[in-house]
């Protein structure tokens, strides 16, 4: 603390004990409000590995060595103050009740943080605090240092500046503040923060130099964990983005161009009035691996597909971009709905990323109007006839890449004039329940359009029915959905 012999400034009014004791409960009830959040944002084995976990919850410990050392700092101030006179009057109101006063040695930890010291140039007296021996790790017996022997526990990469400072202090008289590092007997390193003064005697000349020196490792310590944790949530929100913009890029190179409708034959009369739309999940973040697809055929046959990979980002894309190119590829070499999705199936499970994937894939016979079709665990095309509609029966198949050498069987539907096939993914219908019966209530919810598609004119009309109907819903994923009405 200052010297008598300091008397350059006015003595100040010492503070009312009322106002720190009220700022000493604001303390506290402040400290439960953060123990409380820092409870909540608590880091498990399982979430470890979350950079947004582990900044927040860096960013809670360093509040809580702020507001440690605001208590302790409040608390010496009480300590400092005179004692209330017996014969005070009482409050006309009464305080609410303070928080429980912190363990004693937790409130002992945040003094001993903090010391004091004070060097005599005329007499090479020195006088330390208690707190600044233990936070030197020095015993009392062994006696203070004076400022000549403080660099030796002083960190030699800090030597330097420590002597600068004092130098500054003692012949310009600049107050001290700055930090420094000191290694303690035991080895140990702590960084310790000096904030000082010049006391002049009555000549102006110095007399000695005064000195508060605080411990502030632990409170570095949680700044350095926030950096680190920041730094490293933006690289992972970098990548994430970065990874996200290469997928939505893939997606759009690999889906279809077409917008609006697609009419096969092309130049001649049409068979089939296409139409097929990509919509996004509500938190547009999660990019999937579905497709929608429609491909003319050297036989006059038009390939109908959708499908969906498990998984989200650049990897499920790629792997959907991959499973696409071959069906075309394969479709074009004449194989039919039902060995292609075998194929499938060998490609996926013998794949360098393993994946599961579920899809439809169809082949419309513009001749006969059939329609020749097979899927792996996929939801059946729904008909839509003369304003009612119904789920074809499935035939066999199960996930593609769930087991090696799976066979696929395949139907044949008669189509008609008019007739309009709904081909979508899984999570075209936001599901309002959840279990078995969750597939069967988004059937049924796409089965009461039925007289809204007979209204339409076009299977461009009935997308956006569609998408009227389910587009702007929230939706856990993204969904694929494929139209083809059946020309006269």
């Amino acid at each position: 603390m200052p010297s008598p012999l300091f008397a350059d400034h006015p003595a100040d009014r010492p503070p009312e004990r009322d106002t720190v004791e009220s700022l000493i409960t604001q303390a506290r009830r402040l400290r439960g409000d953060l123990d409380a959040v820092r409870r909540e944002s608590a880091v498990d084995t399982g979430l470890a590995t979350d950079p947004q976990l582990r900044w927040q919850r860096a960013l809670c410990d360093l509040a809580v060595h702020h507001l440690d050392d605001l208590g302790g700092h409040l608390d010496q101030l009480r300590e400092g103050l005179p004692a209330e006179s017996e014969d005070a009057p009482a409050p006309e109101a009464e305080l609410p009740p303070a928080p429980p006063e912190p363990e004693p040695h937790e409130r002992g930890a945040l003094l001993r943080r903090v010391g004091s010291a004070e060097w005599n140039l005329l007499t090479d007296e020195v006088s330390w605090s208690d707190e600044l021996f233990a936070m030197f790790g020095r015993a009392p017996a062994d006696g203070p240092l004076t400022l000549d022997e403080l660099p030796s526990l002083v960190h030699p990469d800090d030597q330097e500046g420590l002597a600068t400072m004092v130098t500054d202090c003692l012949v310009d008289g600049r107050p001290i503040d700055g930090e420094f590092r000191i290694v303690r007997p035991d080895r140990s390193l702590r960084t310790v923060h000096m904030v000082g003064e010049p006391v002049l005697d009555a000549d102006g000349s110095t007399a000695c130099m005064w000195a508060v020196l605080r411990d502030v490792s632990e409170l570095r310590r949680s700044q350095q964990a926030v950096r680190e944790t920041r730094d490293s949530l933006h690289r992972e929100r970098h990548i994430a983005q970065t990874e996200h913009r290469l997928a939505v890029e893939l997606q759009e190179a690999v889906l279809p161009p077409w917008r609006g409708s697609l009419r096969f034959p092309q130049g001649g009369p049409v068979a089939l009035d296409l139409s097929g739309r990509y919509l996004p999940s509500g938190t547009r973040d999660l990019i999937g691996g579905g497709w929608y697809d429609a491909l003319q055929l050297p036989d006059g046959t038009t390939l109908l597909s959708v499908g969906d990979l498990t998984g989200h980002g650049a990897t499920a894309t790629s792997g959907m971009a991959m499973v696409l190119g071959a069906l075309r590829g394969m479709a074009v070499a004449g194989n039919r709905p039902g060995p292609l999705m075998g194929f499938l199936n060998q490609l996926l499970d013998t794949a360098a990323q393993p994946a599961l994937g579920s899809a439809v894939c169809g082949r419309f016979d513009p001749a006969a109007r059939t329609l020749e079709w097979a899927q792996a665990g996929h939801p059946a095309p729904l008909l839509f006839r003369g304003g009612t509609g119904r789920a074809l029966d499935p035939p066999e198949g199960v996930l593609l890449g769930a087991t090696s050498g799976a066979a696929y069987t395949q139907h044949t539907e008669q189509l008609e004039p008019g007739d309009l096939l709904v081909l979508h993914t899984d999570g075209l219908v936001p599901r309002r329940t959840h279990g078995a019966n969750a597939p069967h209530e988004g059937t049924e919810r796409l089965l009461a359009l039925a007289p809204r598609f007979a209204a339409a004119r076009s299977a461009q009309d009935s997308v956006r029915i569609v998408v009227e109907e389910f587009g702007s819903t929230e939706r856990e994923d993204d969904a694929c959905v494929l139209i083809a009405r059946v020309g006269d």
